[in-house]
């Protein structure tokens, strides 16, 4: 079996990262007439099976399940999620809907500021305590946010990035229900994370308060998606799965090399 040399590896990296800018902005890109099916294979049954291509790297132990769980999450997508985030935008107004992002991304420096503390970046810890000081006070808890205005720019940081810091690698790639691609080691900073922000949003008493606890991911899910561009097999790729793949992968890659 061939594999791919170093110039190799880096010209077949090309076209996925072209793809980047279309899965960044697939809402303006052009569609292909009628739906794109994907393929009933993986993409190693279509191509030379004596070149590993790039797109196959990444190690998916869990296709099987992973496929199925990504055909999910396409249709609770489409049918649900989507709609559900089309509405809240056009009843939002759009003052809302910046206040509701800026409070949700203010709460999410908590995390930022541990996992820089515990990836040992005093700066980027600095950074994030200014930004979540001055946007809970001068920014009224949030709801604005006058550092970015004032150049103190978002560091964004999470419990799989401090795994991969110190040496943890990706483990299998996994496709988690509407969460969507990921990988063991990032599943595991994500309930991590999760599990020290609601311990952080102890004062809002979600304990014993389940319907505060309700709205709050309700509008947190809303806001989260409605920022999300890309849209399950709007790529216009029957292998859209591979390519999702090896990209997730590569940008986790550079998250942590950053």
């Amino acid at each position: 079996m061939k594999t791919l040399t170093t110039g190799e590896s880096a010209a077949s990296v090309l076209p996925a990262m072209m793809l980047v800018a279309l899965l960044a902005g697939c809402s303006t890109a052009p569609k292909l007439e009628g739906p794109v099916v994907p393929a009933e294979l993986p993409a190693a049954e279509y191509i030379d099976p004596d070149v590993i291509y790039a797109v196959q790297e990444v190690y998916d132990p869990w296709e099987g399940f992973n496929r199925r769980v990504y055909k999910f999450n396409y249709r609770f997508d489409r049918y649900l999620f989507l709609p559900a985030v089309r509405a809240y935008k056009f009843v939002t107004p759009d003052f809302v809907e910046d206040g509701v992002h800026n409070f949700f991304m203010n709460v999410s420096e908590i995390t930022n500021f541990i996992n820089s503390v515990l990836q040992a970046r005093p700066k980027s810890a600095g950074i994030t305590l200014s930004r979540f000081a001055i946007n809970s006070t001068v920014g009224i808890l949030g709801l604005f946010d006058p550092a970015t205005r004032w150049g103190i720019e978002r560091l964004p940081e999470d419990f799989g990035q401090t795994l991969g810091r110190w040496g943890v690698g990706n483990g299998p790639y996994l496709v988690l229900p509407i969460f969507g691609p990921s990988n063991l080691r990032d599943t595991t900073g994500l309930f991590t994370d999760s599990a020290v922000l609601y311990t952080a949003l102890d004062p809002f008493n979600f304990d014993e308060h389940p319907d505060r606890e309700a709205v709050y991911y309700l509008f947190k899910g809303l806001d989260t998606r409605s920022h999300v561009p890309f849209e399950y097999y709007d790529t216009g790729s029957p292998f859209e799965y591979e390519y999702v793949r090896f990209l997730v992968t590569k940008k986790r890659e550079f998250d942590i090399e950053k």
